[in-house]
């Protein structure tokens, strides 16, 4: 996200506006091009929705959908398979379990690549899907309070979403146990950026000060240790009853996978907008894609 400035995604968004007509249509504007999926840990949404993106702009998808599915299973490095991907595709959209790896690709590969998630820190195709919904929701990202619910230290959404927002004149609540408060050099940025921010524990004490509700699972898969895992799972869950306190024009947000942090009686509030979010994510996908292969 850090490569993304104000003006690069107030165009995107006016891109995925445009977008959003062929969502379930197509245009025809890159038949000429192949998109390669290397798809290194599981995605549902990432995945269809960068696919249906191409599918709707007219081109063609291969994809990697596991280590198993590769040459990688039987000896072969990283950087092999990325070449042969380079050769075969012109852009390749990457998700891995380990951080840098999408960075160490594009190094490789002489057609751009996307990140589509890599370890714990990046995700910022998510956050430009997250910050397009709050666009559309307000008409505006400035002078909103943005609360950001649950595993903030280990969550990658939440890191590129804060860099996202570092665009904009917004106040960060940060709601989380003291094990997975944001990582220093996330709270450095934000202080370096002049973002306000508030720290609690409580989700209380500050629901009724906020526009946005951004929710994230406490992400086992991703904790070192199992034990730390197990003092805070189920630390949260976003109910009726939290929401009494909400303003009325309130929206949750949440990148999904839902584990059990937000009850299913709130999907049929007024505040519910992450399956709206959710389909967002082609028209942004197909305006990013467009924006790099029509340069």
């Amino acid at each position: 996200m850090l490569d993304f400035d104000r003006e690069d995604l107030e165009i995107l968004f006016e891109n995925a506006l445009e977008m959003e007509k062929y969502a379930k249509s197509k245009i025809n504007i890159l038949q000429d091009k192949v998109l390669a999926l290397a798809f290194f840990e599981p995605s549902t949404r990432t995945r269809l929705s960068f696919e249906t993106a191409m599918l709707r702009l007219g081109g063609s998808v291969i994809s990697i959908e596991s280590i198993q599915s590769t040459s990688i299973a039987k000896g072969e490095n990283f950087a092999d398979t990325i070449k042969m991907l380079d050769a075969y595709s012109n852009a390749i959209v990457i998700r891995h379990y380990l951080e840098g790896a999408a960075k160490f690709a594009a190094e490789i590969a002489e057609v751009p690549v996307i990140n589509a998630g890599d370890g714990s820190q990046n995700h910022p195709t998510q956050a430009m899907i997250d910050l397009y919904t709050i666009w559309k929701e307000f008409k505006t990202i400035d002078g909103l309070s943005i609360g950001l619910l649950g595993d903030l230290k280990y969550a990658r959404t939440i890191t590129s979403l804060i860099h996202g927002l570092s665009n904009f004149n917004v106040k960060l609540y940060l709601i989380s146990p003291e094990l997975l408060k944001p990582r220093k050099e996330l709270l450095d940025f934000v202080e370096s950026k002049g973002l306000k921010y508030v720290w609690t524990s409580n989700p209380e004490d500050v629901i009724s000060d906020i526009d946005v509700l951004y929710v994230v699972r406490i992400q086992k898969e991703r904790f070192p240790d199992p034990l730390e895992y197990e003092k805070v799972k189920g630390t949260y869950k976003v109910t009726l009853k939290l929401l009494e306190k909400a303003k009325p024009n309130m929206i949750i947000l949440h990148p999904l996978p839902r584990v059990d942090e937000i009850d299913f009686e709130v999907d049929k509030t007024r505040y519910a907008k992450y399956f709206t979010q959710a389909k967002y994510g082609v028209p942004i996908r197909m305006a990013l894609l467009k924006l790099i292969l029509l340069e």
